[in-house]
């Protein structure tokens, strides 16, 4: 008989807070045994990674397709696994390079010395990755952490229990658990791992939660990198065919079903060019999806929560107004698979719910402007967004918007792609995040950029010391301090 009082629950979830303390104290002391490898370790560290992705594609889509019902494994391999497969490769390829010490000038004043930055590994990188692309935004930045040197814990949402039961088994075939070790499970399990005392940590979500994140990672100090989201904006010129954007735009609003935090949100057209729109997209959606509820690559929404959050905001501008085009040609019930049909809205109100929120799903809201500055005050009295789209193939005018505005990245005539470019930095900007990483950015953003002086044995400051009236101070004054 059992005489222990304490709920089992409660003491598995204390045995999981302990076994987190654990593993940060196994990869700080691993850390400790080599903290400056060189770039053969990492590269070889890198390589590990490689194979296993390629190994567990299969199984990762799989995985994935079962945490969100059905996600179009076309997806999961283009959008996340080729992704991640040409980081690796193009920090390999750059690795040697970013190390190499950066000489820094030295003052007349105190010489003779040397200069330079040292790109040190930080230590033990935390990640926080959410359930839209668990792969991606779990592997990605540990690409960047393991090129900068470091070791790193990877948290993966809840909402992702397949995927990470299969991460962990192939990151454990990999690597130590005091090199990459992965984290599942939630409640107390995320709320102890983002207080964990990381060297830095790697947040990916919505912006409610990154205030928690970073409230909690204060109380040690932790720095955390903030990759948010927020409602990312298009402004269409009136000179652009609209053909080319419907189509670029159905192509980055249905891609995982609008569950992309750089997806465009919502969409500013030139008054009179709606309806023109309104076709054009449709006919591209008919063309990619023709059916949806059998569709495979068709992707569901994750959950039942969220399924509901988006049927409100339609509700909510239904009520106020709003018409509504779902592109359902079959009228096929969708309800029992979790699918919401891309859906276009017009006569929309910004105090509409699916403008106060960022929308996260297939629902593509419609304005129409008159002046391109009407569209530029709306977009900056409102939270600074993740990607701002405008489409317009004149390069001045382009410009003009750019240099007016703030978003974590301005793209003109793309939307989406930017985030799986190696050389990008990816990161937001005020409300939608802090921090950078991919391209060089990741390798830096995950490094401590350390001074470094050195002096020979001559002491030349003895020259300078008090008392402060010889010749050398007047010159000084006279030539230094003008």
């Amino acid at each position: 008989m059992n005489h222990d009082s304490t709920p089992s629950i409660m003491r598995d979830s204390s045995a999981e807070v302990q076994r987190l303390h654990h593993l940060l104290a196994l990869q700080k002391a691993a850390y400790q045994r080599e903290p400056m490898p060189s770039a053969k370790v990492r590269m070889e560290r890198l390589d590990r990674l490689k194979r296993v992705l390629i190994k567990y594609q299969d199984q990762f889509a799989a995985a994935i397709n079962q945490d969100y019902g059905n996600r179009s494994v076309g997806e999961t391999k283009i959008g996340e696994l080729l992704t991640c497969l040409e980081h690796i490769q193009y920090y390999s390829k750059h690795l040697r390079g970013w190390m190499r010490p950066s000489k820094r000038h030295i003052s007349l004043l105190h010489q003779p010395a040397k200069g330079w930055v040292q790109y040190q590994p930080l230590g033990v990188i935390g990640i926080m990755a959410p359930w839209n692309y668990p792969l991606l935004l779990s592997i990605g930045p540990l690409i960047c952490a393991l090129a900068a040197g470091n070791h790193a814990m990877l948290k993966i949402s809840s909402a992702s229990a397949q995927f990470g039961q299969i991460l962990a088994q192939a990151l454990a075939e990999a690597f130590s658990e005091h090199e990459v070790a992965v984290v599942n499970g939630g409640g107390i399990i995320s709320d102890t791992f983002c207080r964990l005392a990381f060297d830095k940590m790697v947040f990916t979500g919505s912006t409610t939660v990154g205030k928690t994140v970073m409230a909690a990672a204060a109380e040690n100090l932790v720095p955390v990198i903030l990759e948010l989201g927020g409602k990312s904006p298009v402004i269409v010129h009136p000179s652009m065919p609209i053909q080319d954007v419907a189509q670029r735009i159905a192509v980055g609003k249905l891609w995982n079903a609008g569950q992309t935090c750089v997806a465009p949100d919502y969409i500013f057209l030139p008054r009179g060019k709606t309806d023109e729109f309104i076709a054009t997209f449709k006919a591209f959606a008919l063309e990619m999806y023709p059916q949806l509820a059998e569709n495979q690559d068709y992707t569901s929404i994750v959950n039942d929560k969220q399924y509901q959050r988006l049927q409100g905001y339609l509700e909510d501008a239904r009520q106020q107004g709003a018409q509504i085009l779902s592109i359902n040609p079959h009228e096929e019930d969708l309800i029992a698979v979790r699918k919401i049909a891309p859906t276009l809205v017009t006569q929309v109100l910004p105090e509409m719910a699916l403008m106060q929120n960022e929308i996260f799903g297939p629902i593509l809201p419609i304005m129409e402007y008159d002046q391109i500055d009407e569209v530029i005050e709306f977009i900056n009295q409102r939270p600074r967004p993740l990607a701002l789209y405008y489409f317009d193939y004149d390069a001045t005018r382009a410009d003009y918007v750019a240099q007016r505005t703030h978003s974590g990245h301005f793209g003109q005539n793309s939307v989406l792609t930017h985030v799986a470019q190696d050389d990008l930095p990816f990161g937001g900007v005020g409300a939608s995040g802090m921090g950078k990483y991919h391209g060089p950015e990741g390798f830096f953003s995950l490094s401590h950029e350390r001074s470094m002086m050195s002096k020979p044995k001559l002491y030349s400051l003895k020259f300078i010391l008090p008392p402060f009236n010889k010749p050398l101070h007047k010159l000084i004054s006279k030539w230094l301090l003008q």
